[in-house]
């Protein structure tokens, strides 16, 4: 083997951030081990080894001198030449998990192979930071930053590259800075901008930002998922000279521009076509408003007029007006001098009636005022009289009171009298110590009675409470007895021996049921059954443990209480509870019932149990029942092969249950597969009745019945001599009592004897006060007596004082009526006279009215003419010559009445004409402007879109057929390398109008008896597209632009068969050791003379190649010109990586296996 690397890696640090792959490394043929704490290698079986051995062979440390050492770059060495911006050196220090590396990738074929961790993608994440393109290319960290090896400040990236013929190798070198996230770029030891390392590196054409070329780990996800257009765009950047790419962006650009006016174009023609046919529609429309406008300018004119024909016919009117207002005034002066001496004598007449009528109202008012004071007088002799009643109300009160105290001293001398008799004789006698003997004698009979029955009463509780017992034993038993001979009881039989804590808290529940918000259901085991027997070993084996004893709950409430219940309050362990907050439907199947039966699947897990939806749902959400197939006939490999690719992640056959288990991380072509053996059902199962636990159940139901019926009988002894006490307590109580009341009446006499001497003195105090108020009743009576003689004197004065009122208002109402007669007198001659003089008075007044009309209407047509010569004078002022001659004719020609029956004339010729729009006229000129504009616009795009034809397909001459011969060349390349493994594959062009649409279309056939169908996500297995993206790659080999091209680990998700096939098929492109190399049929006509002398010798071996895979297959092809890239670390690696020999290690692998044979 050729050499490897040879790294200058220290040890692993304990704190060092690694890669972490979700693949585990295979193990060499030889059983390597490690004594390292953080991870176990594994042996070829896969089991952990704990041994001693070394990780390497003894005689690995070489003590050979330094002229020994082989130069790397030169050993190993075949006809192969490293093209210009091909890898020649990387050097790493302080890069993620490298101290101090350096790598010599050989001109082709370079296999980077190590465990993981070791920093196999570090070299790929170094040379896309080197070459001066950013994290996001990678998928990893999003700052450079996070590239810098743990604990230290910088970290260093030196790549060289292969320069071009007789030029010095550019030496590309990257300084990354912890502090402030920056990246320092060198190009030959000289400081350079990014931007001129990228222009270096594109200038070899190379392309990191490519993924046909340069393929991370972290982007082979990204690269599966890229659509056929991306893929055409990467392809021509990957193969195709940069012309090619700036033909098919010109022809986007073109394509797009053309669209553009194309739509532009066939807007304008829609709006010229609406455009023209809206004129004509309207060429009638807009004669009939000119008319129209005619007639209305006309109007104006006759209305402008109108102020000044009625300015001479009011100027005459007010003329003829003044004439008359000076004759009507002349012949009222003359009538005002005939009529003036009858008009004195009515006034002197008016003048008394005025004088009389404001008299009678003095005297009416005088009337009112002494009416009032009358009021004021009687009110004050019914005020006396009122109090004169009171004072003799009280002297009957007082004569009443004296009566009655009379009457209660003769009855309190009776009251002591008899008092004092009493006192006379002598009381009873009383012993209280020897009635209180006698009543505690009868308490403490009581007490022991009570006592008595309180034992008593105790232990016939007692005996109730083990009766209750026993009868409830005896009904469990029963029951029990019952459950033994029915399914359910097996059942909870069964759930008795398995989980007891499970039995009792189910128990519990059930007791306790309606304290839940909703209903808990139990264990499954109880719930649920198969409704078909046969199905029962398989729906047994997709259920764990907990899922048959587990219960269910449906609020969140329940859930704490249940928990709080089953485990502080009755202590119980190995209980499981789940809460079930959906329903059944939010479960639905991930394919229809036509798409499973076309899988070979009977149906869902789900269809065979039967039992309530709350239970089912929370077996759905804990093993997927729904999401799991059954049939009870084995998968066929076919039928295996399908469902591996199908939704239905779980089924469950005959004999075995099988498990897709997905990696999202690789992809949907990572998967593994679990099988594990279908047993016999132990749950849901008919056993026969057990007779032994039946004879035992019946025995200790006997029992409990025989203690039951001696329990009764010890009660009724025991109710007996309850009765009996009953009795005697009742008579004790009686006996007692009788005592009690002979004490207290006794009691109660010698208490009333003792209490006679205060009675008595209590009478006699009563006694002397009724005395004290007889012997005063009589003042009393006599200052009534003095207070109602006043008050009678005060009464005859007020009603003195009120007969002097009521004389003067007598006096008063006389007057009045005086006064009232001379009214009438006098309002009799002022009528008679003015009846005389009302002829005269009213042809004064009619003249009057006359007169005062004349004024006004002088007045008002004054101001009216003043009116209308002032709008006259302005109407004048904005007139044209023509206007004003129109309306001098006409004021003087026509009257008002005239002038008004023209314009109304005017009018009814313009309702006859429809108004219209008001802006048609405006409008259709307008329209008529945009129609010239439009068909000037539409002959210069007519001549833009001739030129776009012209030039797209000048463009597209160029840029299609030499597409179509890169195509055919990528496919006749991934035809013959599908051909090598026995499948079929096809590479054509996808044209569309939109150039922008244009896509590879990969096409395959891994079936000798299925026809070629387009690669894409639903058609084809995980390894199948694999293995179609790197075939596909390697068709790029021969045509390739780039000087070297990166994958890591694309044999992921590939099947040993094919990952084998597609290893030989790179080695042998990739080396240029291919016995059935595939050769072009025809050259590019249109390449450069390098273009095809480059190719010619890439038909020896292609560009240089990196493949990075953390595991290889045993037995694999190798060729000359491969360089195998072996990364080693660890705790064994020495401190000086001089001392290490790969070559030495082959060396003795090769001895071994020879000595072995």
């Amino acid at each position: 083997m050729p050499s490897a690397v040879t790294p200058r890696r220290r040890r692993r640090d304990s704190g060092s951030a690694d890669e972490v792959d979700g693949d585990s490394a295979d193990s060499s043929n030889d059983e390597i081990s490690s004594r390292s704490s953080k991870r176990s290698r594994l042996n070829l079986n896969g089991d952990a080894s704990s041994s001693q051995r070394p990780l390497l062979p003894h005689g690995y440390l070489s003590q050979i001198n330094a002229h020994h050492r082989r130069d790397y770059t030169q050993s190993g060495t075949t006809s192969l030449e490293y093209q210009p911006g091909s890898i020649v050196r990387v050097k790493l220090a302080n890069f993620v998990t490298y101290t101090a590396v350096e790598f010599f990738p050989g001109p082709s074929l370079n296999m980077v192979i190590g465990p993981n961790g070791t920093g196999k993608s570090t070299l790929v994440c170094a040379i896309c930071l080197g070459m001066g393109w950013g994290p996001k290319h990678l998928g990893r960290a999003k700052e450079v930053s996070e590239f810098v090896k743990h604990g230290c400040q910088e970290a260093t990236i030196e790549i060289e590259l292969q320069g071009r013929s007789e030029q010095r190798n550019p030496v590309l070198r990257c300084v990354i800075k912890r502090d402030g996230n920056q990246s320092y770029y060198y190009i030959n030891d000289k400081s350079s901008p990014r931007k001129d390392v990228i222009d270096l590196a594109r200038s070899f054409a190379i392309q990191i930002d490519n993924l046909c070329q340069f393929l991370p780990q972290d982007k082979v996800v990204e690269f599966a998922a890229m659509t056929p257009v991306e893929l055409l765009w990467s392809t021509q950047r990957a193969v195709a000279p940069q012309e090619m790419l700036d033909w098919h962006k010109e022809l986007k650009v073109l394509r797009a521009d053309q669209r553009s006016i194309q739509a532009q174009n066939l807007q304008d023609v829609e709006t010229l076509t609406n455009l023209e046919g809206r004129q004509r529609m309207q060429e009638a429309d807009v004669e009939r408003m000119r008319e129209r406008e005619a007639i209305k300018k006309n109007l104006e004119k006759l209305v402008l007029a109108g102020p000044i024909v009625e300015f001479r016919e009011t100027r005459a009117k007010h003329n003829e007006m003044k004439q008359r207002r000076i004759e009507a005034q002349n012949s009222l002066q003359k009538l005002q001098k005939e009529v003036e001496p009858s008009l004195r004598a009515v006034n002197a007449k008016q003048h008394y009636r005025d004088q009389m009528k404001q008299l009678v109202v003095e005297r009416k008012r005088l009337i009112e005022t002494t009416d009032k004071r009358a009021d004021t007088f009687a009110k004050k002799v019914n005020s006396f009289q009122d109090k004169i009643q009171e004072v003799e109300a009280e002297k009957e009160n007082e004569k009443k009171g004296s009566k009655a105290n009379l009457s209660e001293v003769r009855r309190l001398d009776q009251v002591i009298t008899g008092l004092k008799k009493q006192l006379e004789q002598q009381p009873i006698e009383f012993d209280v110590s020897t009635y209180n003997e006698n009543i505690r004698a009868k308490e403490r009979e009581v007490r022991e009675c009570r006592g008595k029955g309180g034992e008593l009463q105790q232990n016939r509780s007692d005996l109730d409470r083990q009766g209750v017992e026993r009868n409830q034993r005896i009904e469990r038993g029963r029951r029990d007895l019952e459950n033994l001979e029915s399914q359910a009881g097996r059942q909870y039989e069964k759930l008795v021996k398995d989980n007891a804590d499970t039995a009792k808290a189910w128990d519990w529940i059930q007791q306790h049921q309606g304290e839940f918000e909703k209903h808990v259901y139990g264990p499954p085991m109880l719930e649920c059954s198969v409704k078909d027997p046969k199905y029962v070993d398989l729906v047994e084996a997709t259920l764990g443990g907990t899922d048959f004893t587990a219960f269910t709950v449906q609020t969140s409430n329940d859930m704490r209480k249940l928990h709080q219940q089953l485990y502080n309050v009755l202590n119980l362990g190995r209980i499981t509870i789940r809460t079930v907050l959906g329903t059944l439907e939010n479960f639905p199947p991930p394919v229809s019932r036509e798409d499973l039966r076309r899988y070979g699947l009977e149906g869902w897990v789900l269809d065979h149990i039967a039992g309530p939806d709350a239970v089912l749902a929370m077996l759905c959400e804990s093993s997927n029942l729904h999401r799991t197939g059954i049939a009870i006939q084995d998968t066929t490999p076919q039928q295996f092969d399908v469902l591996q690719n199908s939704p239905i992640p779980r089924w469950v056959t005959r004999k075995n249950f099988y498990r897709i288990n997905r990696r999202r991380e690789y992809g949907a072509s990572a998967f593994s597969t679990n099988v594990s053996e279908v047993r016999p059902a132990r749950v849901w199962t008919d056993q026969p009745v057990d007779t032994t636990a039946k004879r035992d159940l019946q025995m200790k139901i006997d029992e409990w019945t025989e203690e039951t019926r001696t329990i009764r009988a010890e009660i009724e002894e025991i109710g007996r001599q309850l009765l009996g006490l009953k009795n005697k307590f009742a008579e004790l109580e009686d006996e007692k009592r009788i005592l009690q009341e002979e004490k207290e009446a006794k009691q109660r006499a010698v208490n009333a004897f003792k209490a006679i001497p205060i009675r008595i003195a209590q009478h006699e105090e009563k006694l002397n006060s009724h005395n004290k108020l007889l012997a005063t009743v009589r003042d009393r009576l006599q200052a009534l007596d003095d207070k109602q003689d006043d008050l009678t004197l005060e009464k005859a004065r007020a009603a003195l004082a009120y007969a002097s009122v009521v004389e003067a208002l007598q006096k008063a109402h006389d007057e009045a009526y005086e006064a009232e007669l001379m009214l009438l007198e006098a309002t009799s001659d002022f009528e008679v006279l003015s009846e005389r003089e009302s002829e005269v008075k009213q042809q004064l007044e009619t003249r009057q009215r006359e007169v005062d009309e004349i004024v006004i209407a002088t007045t008002q047509l004054n101001a009216q003419a003043k009116k209308l010569m002032a709008e006259c004078k302005k109407i004048n002022e904005d007139l044209d010559d023509a206007t004003r001659d129109f309306l001098g004719n006409v004021a003087a020609r026509m009257t008002p009445e005239d002038l008004q029956n023209e314009i109304e004339s005017e009018k009814a010729r313009l309702d006859l004409m429809h108004e219209g729009n008001g802006g048609v006229i405006r409008e259709y000129e307008e329209r008529q402007k945009k129609i010239a504009s439009l068909k000037t616009r539409l002959q210069g795009i007519e001549v833009a879109l001739e030129e776009f034809n012209v030039n797209i397909k000048m463009v597209r001459d160029k840029w299609e057929p030499r597409l179509d011969k890169l195509v055919k060349r990528i496919s006749a390349s991934f035809a013959f390398n599908m051909k090598q493994i026995s499948c079929a594959g096809e590479v054509s062009i996808h044209k569309d109008e939109e150039y922008d649409q244009w896509a590879i279309q990969i096409q395959v056939k891994f079936r000798e008896n299925e026809p070629l169908t387009v690669l894409d996500s639903h058609r084809q297995s995980g390894g199948e597209r694999a293995v179609s993206t790197i075939f596909y790659l390697m068709s790029l080999q021969s045509l390739t632009r780039s000087p070297f091209r990166v994958v890591d680990e694309i044999n992921q998700g590939m099947d040993p068969r094919n990952e084998r096939l597609v290893h030989a098929r790179m080695v042998s492109i990739a080396t240029g050791n291919d016995e059935q190399q595939f050769q072009p049929e025809d050259e590019d006509n249109d390449a450069s003379d390098e273009e095809i002398g480059n190719r010619h010798r890439s038909m020896g071996g292609g560009s240089q190649y990196f493949l990075i895979t953390p595991k290889l297959l045993h037995g694999l092809r190798y060729e000359r010109g491969m360089r195998v890239l072996c990364i080693a670390s660890g705790e064994y690696m020495p401190q000086d990586h001089t001392h290490v020999d790969f070559r030495c290690c082959v060396d003795i692998k090769r001895k071994i296996m020879i000595i072995a044979r």
